[in-house]
Protein backbone atom coordinates (compact mmCIF):
# COMPACT_ATOMS: atom_id res chain seq x y z
CA UNK A 1 0.00 0.00 0.00
CA UNK A 2 1.24 3.17 -0.85
CA UNK A 3 1.14 6.24 1.24
CA UNK A 4 -0.65 9.54 -0.49
CA UNK A 5 1.07 12.44 -0.63
CA UNK A 6 0.32 15.73 0.02
CA UNK A 7 0.10 18.20 -2.63
CA UNK A 8 2.55 21.36 -1.04
CA UNK A 9 1.49 24.67 -2.43
CA UNK A 10 3.51 28.27 -1.81
CA UNK A 11 0.94 31.06 -0.74
CA UNK A 12 1.57 34.60 -1.93
CA UNK A 13 2.42 36.00 1.72
CA UNK A 14 5.13 33.34 1.72
CA UNK A 15 6.81 34.33 -1.97
CA UNK A 16 6.53 38.02 -0.64
CA UNK A 17 8.50 37.06 2.53
CA UNK A 18 11.28 35.11 0.41
CA UNK A 19 11.87 38.20 -1.49
CA UNK A 20 12.31 39.89 1.88
CA UNK A 21 14.85 37.53 2.70
CA UNK A 22 16.53 37.84 -0.43
CA UNK A 23 16.63 41.73 -0.10
CA UNK A 24 18.03 40.73 3.62
CA UNK A 25 20.45 38.19 2.75
CA UNK A 26 21.98 40.70 0.08
CA UNK A 27 22.15 43.09 2.47
CA UNK A 28 24.11 40.98 4.97
CA UNK A 29 26.46 40.25 1.75
CA UNK A 30 25.51 36.41 1.82
CA UNK A 31 23.19 36.58 -1.14
CA UNK A 32 24.43 32.43 -1.92
CA UNK A 33 22.34 31.39 1.35
CA UNK A 34 19.52 33.02 -0.59
CA UNK A 35 19.88 30.04 -3.16
CA UNK A 36 20.74 27.68 -0.78
CA UNK A 37 17.44 28.38 0.89
CA UNK A 38 15.51 27.78 -2.21
CA UNK A 39 17.51 24.60 -3.36
CA UNK A 40 16.26 23.23 0.56
CA UNK A 41 13.11 24.36 0.28
CA UNK A 42 12.44 22.38 -3.00
CA UNK A 43 14.91 19.25 -2.05
CA UNK A 44 14.61 18.94 1.44
CA UNK A 45 11.53 20.88 3.13
CA UNK A 46 8.98 19.89 -0.22
CA UNK A 47 9.34 16.53 0.08
CA UNK A 48 9.27 16.15 3.64
CA UNK A 49 5.90 17.98 3.74
CA UNK A 50 4.71 15.80 1.34
CA UNK A 51 5.46 12.72 2.98
CA UNK A 52 4.93 14.04 6.20
CA UNK A 53 2.42 16.98 6.35
CA UNK A 54 1.91 16.73 10.14
CA UNK A 55 6.01 16.83 11.37
CA UNK A 56 5.50 20.62 12.50
CA UNK A 57 5.01 21.67 15.70
CA UNK A 58 1.39 22.81 16.23
CA UNK A 59 1.66 26.25 16.45
CA UNK A 60 -1.28 26.63 19.37
CA UNK A 61 1.63 24.81 21.57
CA UNK A 62 2.95 28.06 22.08
CA UNK A 63 0.32 30.56 21.76
CA UNK A 64 0.77 34.19 20.71
CA UNK A 65 -0.12 37.07 23.34
CA UNK A 66 -0.25 39.52 21.40
CA UNK A 67 -3.64 41.56 21.62
CA UNK A 68 -3.40 41.63 17.33
CA UNK A 69 -2.18 38.01 16.61
CA UNK A 70 -5.29 36.62 18.77
CA UNK A 71 -7.34 39.01 17.13
CA UNK A 72 -6.15 37.13 13.54
CA UNK A 73 -6.55 34.04 14.82
CA UNK A 74 -10.03 34.41 16.36
CA UNK A 75 -11.03 35.91 12.56
CA UNK A 76 -9.88 32.46 11.11
CA UNK A 77 -12.48 29.96 10.01
CA UNK A 78 -13.73 27.27 13.14
CA UNK A 79 -10.62 24.85 13.69
CA UNK A 80 -8.51 26.59 11.29
CA UNK A 81 -6.32 27.72 14.09
CA UNK A 82 -5.68 23.85 15.14
CA UNK A 83 -4.23 23.19 12.17
CA UNK A 84 -1.27 25.79 11.73
CA UNK A 85 2.05 24.55 12.33
CA UNK A 86 5.62 25.25 12.15
CA UNK A 87 8.18 23.75 10.47
CA UNK A 88 12.15 24.67 11.80
CA UNK A 89 14.80 24.49 8.84
CA UNK A 90 18.30 25.34 9.59
CA UNK A 91 18.02 29.13 10.29
CA UNK A 92 14.15 29.62 8.93
CA UNK A 93 10.75 28.91 10.45
CA UNK A 94 8.14 28.39 8.32
CA UNK A 95 4.18 28.36 9.27
CA UNK A 96 2.07 25.72 7.21
CA UNK A 97 -1.21 24.62 7.27
CA UNK A 98 -2.21 21.36 6.29
CA UNK A 99 -5.74 20.41 5.05
CA UNK A 100 -7.14 17.21 4.97
CA UNK A 101 -9.76 17.55 3.23
CA UNK A 102 -7.79 18.81 0.34
CA UNK A 103 -4.45 16.71 0.66
CA UNK A 104 -2.66 19.36 0.89
CA UNK A 105 -0.11 21.53 2.82
CA UNK A 106 0.17 25.70 2.40
CA UNK A 107 3.01 27.17 2.87
CA UNK A 108 2.16 30.48 4.83
CA UNK A 109 4.81 32.27 6.09
CA UNK A 110 8.88 31.88 6.37
CA UNK A 111 11.43 33.77 8.33
CA UNK A 112 15.06 34.08 9.13
CA UNK A 113 15.55 33.54 12.95
CA UNK A 114 18.34 36.93 12.36
CA UNK A 115 15.76 39.05 10.59
CA UNK A 116 13.99 41.89 12.94
CA UNK A 117 10.62 42.27 12.91
CA UNK A 118 11.52 46.11 14.74
CA UNK A 119 12.71 48.58 12.23
CA UNK A 120 13.03 51.51 15.00
CA UNK A 121 14.34 53.95 12.66
CA UNK A 122 11.54 53.31 10.17
CA UNK A 123 8.91 52.98 12.87
CA UNK A 124 9.64 56.25 14.96
CA UNK A 125 11.50 58.38 12.90
CA UNK A 126 13.39 61.55 14.77
CA UNK A 127 11.36 64.93 14.26
CA UNK A 128 13.31 67.76 12.93
CA UNK A 129 12.16 70.96 12.98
Amino acid sequence: MTDQLFKVELTGSFLERLKDIEVFLVQADAGFAFDDLLADIRTIVIPNLKRFPRMGRPYLANPPQSVEALTQLAALPAGAANSLREYQHGDYLMLYVAMDNRSTVYLLNIRHHRQLSFDFARLWPSSRA
